[in-house]
């Protein structure tokens, strides 16, 4: 009894130290400061130093702003007035423990719903991804997020074990969510998941036809009140599903309070409605290339058209060679669209007048081809961001596969969009077994929807990024839990089953 418990100890312990071995190279060898980093910090100095939510402007002055939402400048803020303003090594860190507290908590999801091996499993391919461990090195809302995402599913299955009640677990479900509408404005989506399992969990775990889960005890399923007729139900059965419906929409509402002191500063600063942050990052009055944007998205799909097109406009140039050849359908098209960047490269200023040129031209590609633009690009885009290698934030070149000379960046790219592929081969069968089993649906369903819901989004958006799609992994830990012992178990039957030869 002793030496089984030993060693599942010295296997979590082992999985703790490769997880944290993993993401001390991240925040010691490979931290990275991006141009959101530089914005976010900007947010958050400004706030400990002035008290103004705004950027720094000439003279020193910080200028009001709500085109990012206050919960990842907050964050930054807690860590600067503890650490000092501006030390960011202190803030991945502190990430760190956060990122690896959110592999703990899926990996115990994992064993309270499929048992201890399924947990262990969760465990180590929680801590070993490289791809959310990359993000700790990296001061952006990623990491807060996975672990709003890891603690809202966790808190779910906590809450329900618990009895769907008024419990601690319930305001744990509500602050994940309340707090990760707070750090970026689609994960509203995460809500959006759970809310409604939350409210089906209690029907799910008690209202078996037939059966009790917990034969003999009072109050629960039984076949007589299960086939009464509808208009006909007993009080105790009304009693309890408002007892389960009740603490859902006291969580969903906590979950919108937040947003009401942002919704009521960006009316009193800017008289505008906007309770979340506006969709193309723009503060009132300025600006948005409408134009241009419905042009890149008649031929964009790759992460290197986003960071050498997308990015660079409004303050960069742009180079006509960086854009592939599906950008031009015929020779005219393809000497307009390099007279309007070159007029665009000569001052980097997105005038008008330039808009009104690009939206001439995605306005007859969109007519010469409106198939391609509404299903193939956006469903190639979504397929860019699931199937990348997610070298992003590795220095790798934006397409490595093109390098024949360097063969180690090639073959590194190779790897990581083998080891993607595995996580995501592993989850979508986990999911499927999972389901087919009949256990925990309602889990299961949240998590399934909240991936569905996303991908129905990321159709709609012009820019193709992998950390997009990162927010899927806290849930392929669980699915490979389930797929990944399941697989061996059957690669042993079969073992076992082969035929032996014997001598008569």
């Amino acid at each position: 009894m002793r030496e089984p418990r030993v060693r599942m100890w010295v296997w979590v312990l082992s999985a703790l130290l490769a997880g944290v071995a993993l993401r001390l190279y991240f925040v010691i060898e490979a931290p990275l400061m991006t141009n959101d980093t530089v914005l976010y910090g900007d947010l958050a100095k400004n706030l400990v130093e002035r008290h103004v939510y705004g950027f720094t402007v000439a003279g020193g002055t910080p200028r009001p702003t709500l085109i990012r939402l206050p919960g990842y400048p907050l964050f930054l803020a807690a860590c600067f007035m503890v650490f000092g303003v501006g030390k960011y090594q202190a803030v991945l860190w502190v990430q760190m423990l956060i990122d690896l507290l959110s592999c703990c908590m899926m990996a115990d999801l994992a064993r309270r719903v499929f048992g201890a091996r399924a947990g262990m499993v969760a465990l180590w391919l929680a801590m070993v991804c490289p791809f959310t461990a990359n993000y700790v090195g990296a001061a952006l809302t990623e990491t807060l997020s996975l672990f709003c995402i890891a603690a809202a599913f966790y808190g779910m299955e906590r809450w329900r074990a618990a009895g769907c009640g008024f419990g601690r677990w319930l305001w744990v479900v509500a602050a994940a969510l309340a707090y990760a509408v707070l750090l970026r404005p689609e994960q509203g989506l995460l809500a959006a998941a759970v809310v409604p399992a939350m409210l089906w969990a209690p029907q799910v775990s008690t209202l078996r036809p037939g059966r009790s889960r917990h034969p003999g005890a009072p109050g629960l399923a039984s076949e007589t009140w299960m086939t009464a007729p509808a208009g006909h139900l007993p009080p105790a059965r009304t009693v309890r599903k408002l007892r389960a419906t009740l603490p859902v929409i006291v969580a969903s509402v906590c979950v919108v309070l937040p947003l009401l002191p942002w919704a009521l500063r960006n009316e009193r600063v800017f008289h505008v409605f906007q309770p979340l942050a506006p969709r193309y990052a723009n503060d009132p009055g300025e600006a948005v290339p409408l134009g241009f944007q419905r042009w890149y998205r008649t031929w964009a799909i790759e992460f290197a058209s986003t960071e050498n097109v997308y990015w660079n406009y409004d303050g960069n140039d742009i180079n006509i060679a960086d854009l592939p050849n599906r950008a031009f359908d015929t020779q005219d098209e393809y000497e307009r669209t390099a007279a309007l960047l070159s007029e665009y490269d000569r001052n980097d200023n997105p005038t008008s007048e330039l808009d009104r040129g690009f939206a001439a031209l995605a306005s007859e590609r969109i007519t010469r081809d409106p198939v391609r633009y509404y299903v193939a690009l956006p469903l190639a885009r979504l397929a860019n961001m699931l199937l990348r290698p997610r070298t992003e934030l590795m220095g790798t070149s934006l397409e490595w596969w093109k390098h024949a000379e360097d063969k180690s960046q090639r073959a590194f790219g190779a790897v990581y969009a083998g080891i993607n592929l595995a996580y995501l081969v592993l989850g979508g069968i986990g999911l499927w077994m999972w389901w087919r089993g009949g256990t925990d649906r309602a889990l299961a369903a949240a998590m399934a929807g909240y991936v569905v819901l996303r991908c129905v989004l990321l159709l709609t958006i012009d820019n193709s990024e992998p950390r997009y799609t990162l927010e899927f992994f806290p849930l392929l830990y669980v699915w490979g839990a389930v797929a990944v012992p399941a697989l061996f178990a059957r690669h042993s039957r079969s073992e076992s089953a082969s035929p032996v030869s014997t001598q008569g």
